[in-house]
């Protein structure tokens, strides 16, 4: 099963978490989480105007840090046994491993690389559309890796039409 992964964090420097967020290909499985003892005074200033106002809008999303490695070990248990994460940034899967704390899960077997599709016009296209819907703001951890999601389905759709030709 491939899981789209994306994160917030303070700044480039030390990558301190501030959200997480990942949803599955299929779309059933989403985990979303929001720190809420980050430390605010190590964010840039980009953060704090462009995530900070985002925070807060998802019921049931913060979390303290202590509790966040067992949080993630538990959704990962629900999942089946071959998980493979695609991210777009090798900065989303630092984090996530700083969090997780250890050993990963057993059951995460992989990491797909989103880096070469970005840059292709139907995954941007489909990322774009995914963000111009009201509610679906850039930079939340939560709709940036649905965004990934819907730019990855709509480049497999092309690659699968392009093989029928």
């Amino acid at each position: 099963m491939l899981v789209f992964l994306d994160t917030e964090f303070a700044d480039f420097a030390d990558r301190e978490p501030i959200s997480i967020g990942m949803v599955s290909e299929d779309g059933q499985h989403v985990f979303y989480v929001e720190l809420q003892d980050f430390d605010r005074d190590r964010c840039n200033a980009f953060v704090r105007s462009t995530v900070w106002p985002l925070l807060g809008q998802i019921e049931g999303a913060t979390v303290k840090r202590i509790d966040l490695s067992g949080r993630l070990r538990a959704w990962f248990a629900t999942l089946p046994r071959s998980v493979v994460i695609a991210c777009d940034s090798q900065f989303d899967r630092e984090v996530l491993g700083a969090v997780i704390g250890g050993q990963w899960p057993t059951n995460l077997t992989g990491w797909f690389d989103l880096r070469p599709l970005i840059d292709t016009t139907v995954f941007d296209q489909a990322v774009t559309a995914y963000h111009d819907q009201p509610d679906r703001p850039w930079h939340h951890a939560l709709h940036d890796a649905h965004a990934h999601r819907a730019g990855w389905l709509a480049w497999m759709d092309k690659r699968r039409r392009d093989c029928l030709r």
